[in-house]
């Protein structure tokens, strides 16, 4: 996965639109649905740590972990400025080495689908799995084989936001379940355009997929559910959601 390096600093004005209040609301629901609200949250690919800002305004204590320095030079920066007092680690998710355990862990924003190498995804699944503290919960998003093959696709958006132009290109390859993502942005500074270009890859995991690394790992699937709902996923579900305890 790449580390965005390019384009860190205007990550956050690129997903405006991700609705972060939103989604951490409904994780939040999740856990105290099965009454695991942690004290101690691992946020895993975190990227400029948004969701670790709002958990941490909600009273709970968050480590940032995430593989781009760039990202979290602004994770940590942004936080600071904001007052909160979260631990940001530099690492990649099959090297997940935390000072103790936590009672709670996430995975949010497709960031499970940019592990493309099943191995790495099962390693990372056992060091989550070391590092909770046993009956608590891992709760994750994964962007579905639809959304790959139907969405993304080999199709190609154009977009602009808060001075930034994009053009996302795609390529999906059905044999694998692979997406090549290319991404060029220009950012307009003083009305000059700043080029960014970076290039990453999502790999579609199957639900079965899934739920057999997730019990390797130590893990009972408690729910699968649709994008913030509380319901199953449906056919043209685009991401779904994966709550796992410990066991």
């Amino acid at each position: 996965m790449s580390g965005y390096s390019e384009f860190a600093n205007i990550y956050d004005r690129l997903m405006m639109d991700a609705d972060y209040e939103g989604r951490s609301e409904y994780i939040k629901a999740l856990f105290e649905k099965f009454g695991k609200k942690p004290s101690l949250l691992l946020d895993l690919a975190c990227g400029t740590g948004k969701f670790s800002r709002i958990f941490a305004k909600d009273g709970i204590e968050v480590i940032g972990v995430d593989s781009s320095e760039e990202m979290l030079s602004v994770a940590k920066e942004t936080a600071e400025q904001e007052g909160f007092n979260i631990l940001f680690l530099c690492q990649e998710a099959d090297e997940l080495d935390l000072y103790g355990t936590v009672d709670g862990a996430v995975c949010l924003m497709d960031s499970i689908n940019h592990i493309t190498d099943k191995k790495i995804l099962q390693k990372a699944f056992d060091k989550v799995s070391l590092f909770l503290e046993k009956d608590c919960l891992f709760i994750f998003d994964v962007n579905t084989l639809y959304k790959h093959k139907e969405i993304l696709g080999d199709n190609t958006f154009v977009f602009e936001e808060d001075g930034v132009f994009g053009v996302w290109q795609n390529s999906f390859d059905e044999e694998s379940a692979t997406t090549d993502i290319y991404l060029d942005f220009f950012e307009e500074r003083d009305g000059l355009y700043k080029r960014y270009s970076d290039e990453f890859n999502e790999r579609a995991y199957s639900e079965d997929e899934l739920c057999e690394m997730l019990k390797k790992s130590g893990f009972e699937i408690l729910e699968i559910l649709g994008d913030l709902k509380l319901q199953k996923p449906e056919f043209q579900e685009e991401r779904i959601f994966f709550i796992a305890k410990k066991i």
